[in-house]
């Protein structure tokens, strides 16, 4: 099968025409300061605001995520190395999600998290759990908290939550960009259940810690338990740095065999319409007593040209030499660039061309053969909406 000519005009026209015909007005007011840097709901953050003094309100979020995805190479299956934006040439239904929370406060002391979500996005993430999928994928989160009287408040949640790590979420309304970089794709957990504490020492230092089963699986899959530390410190308002490790065993029936992860992520608001952000990854394991170890670092800026247009471009390089992420010896890289639209009512249109390289021949063409590149364009859209009562 041959690449259309005619759709790879019709895709640079539309991405040239998402950058172009959007420009401001002279009325315009002056753009805000872009989008804060996603992190898991909720992780340790320094705040400096006291704990509400009556119980809060019971808050419920929710978001639709759609996309169209169309890869050049034209392969026979889904597009590799995506994770939640796998389908090519279809139009897609990736995610609904409905978040019920009341967070607990110093006079009503007891709390909640709820995510409901249904759709393939769930099912990917669930895709390995020991436990099977059908019981646990629809509660992307599940925990009751606890807020004790200590300090400034030393917060428990126990249950199943999101991971720390990383510098995007599950949730596309919540990140940058629509594709997720290969390092939350490939690098690090998804989920956990557990048992979780945070502590904000100051307004400008946070701490948390957690005890789980491990990575991805709400029923373990050994005897053994896995540990997580985080740090958050904002040394200056417009500076945030989140570090993260966990360690345990991760392998089926194996406690002897170790799993290691750090992960940072600095984000630097530099102008009210420029946002920076940094992120990279160390991880080794043992696999059968043979070890493997992965790496990357992914780059993000984030440019608000008015208040309804943003463009967002990520490159990212990442060392698989072991071929625990995926399967195969090789060093990756990945450009994205997005074009982000706000349309009123609490819609959100995203543009996106992404390239993804190998130093060896990897990504499958339409023929059946391999080779070291592929190019996708998708067009993403959400529509995110909340209430509390």
């Amino acid at each position: 099968m041959r690449r259309s000519s005619a759709l790879r005009i019709l895709a640079a026209t539309v991405v040239a025409a998402s950058f172009f015909a959007f420009p401001a007005a002279a009325d315009d007011k002056p753009a805000p300061a872009p989008t804060a840097a996603p992190t898991a709901a909720p992780s340790a953050e320094p705040s400096p605001e006291p704990a509400p003094s009556g119980p809060s309100p019971i808050e419920i979020l929710g978001f639709v995520d759609t996309y169209y995805s169309h890869n050049f190479n034209e392969p026979p299956g889904d597009t590799q190395l995506r994770n939640f934006d796998t389908k090519h040439n279809q139009l897609s239904f990736g995610l609904l999600e409905v978040a019920l929370e009341q967070k607990p406060t110093a006079s009503s002391r007891l709390g909640f998290r709820a995510d409901l979500d249904y759709g393939p996005t769930t099912d990917i993430v669930h895709a390995a759990e020991p436990g099977g999928s059908d019981v646990f994928r629809a509660f992307q989160q599940g925990y009751l908290s606890w807020l004790a009287p200590v300090g400034k408040g030393l917060q428990f949640d126990a249950g199943k939550f999101v991971t720390p790590h990383g510098a995007e979420v599950i949730e596309a309304k919540d990140n940058w960009n629509y594709s997720r970089s290969l390092l939350f794709a490939l690098a690090i957990p998804y989920y956990h259940m557990g048992v979780r504490a945070t502590y904000n020492v100051s307004d400008k230092v946070a701490l948390g810690g957690y005890l789980v089963n491990g990575w991805n699986n709400a029923v373990d899959n050994n005897s053994g338990k896995t540990i997580g530390i985080q740090a958050v410190v904002k040394p200056h308002p417009k500076l945030s740095l989140v570090a993260n490790f966990m360690g345990g065993p991760e392998q089926k029936a194996d406690t002897a065999d170790k799993r290691y992860l750090w992960d940072g992520t600095v984000t630097f608001n530099a102008t009210p319409a420029l946002s920076l952000m940094l992120n990279y990854d160390y991880g080794k394991d043992r696999i059968a007593g043979n070890p493997a170890r992965w790496q990357g670092v992914a780059a993000y800026a984030r440019y608000q040209v008015i208040p309804s247009w943003a463009v967002t471009p990520r490159v990212e390089w990442v060392d698989d030499g072991d071929g625990f992420m995926t399967g195969t010896s090789q060093t990756l890289k990945e450009f994205t660039l997005t074009s982000e639209h706000k349309i009123d009512g609490g819609l959100l249109a995203r543009f996106e061309f992404r390239r993804d390289m190998s130093d060896v021949p990897f990504f499958l063409k339409d023929d059946g053969t391999t080779v070291k590149g592929q190019n996708t364009f998708t067009v993403g859209l959400v529509y995110a909406f909340g209430t509390r009562f």
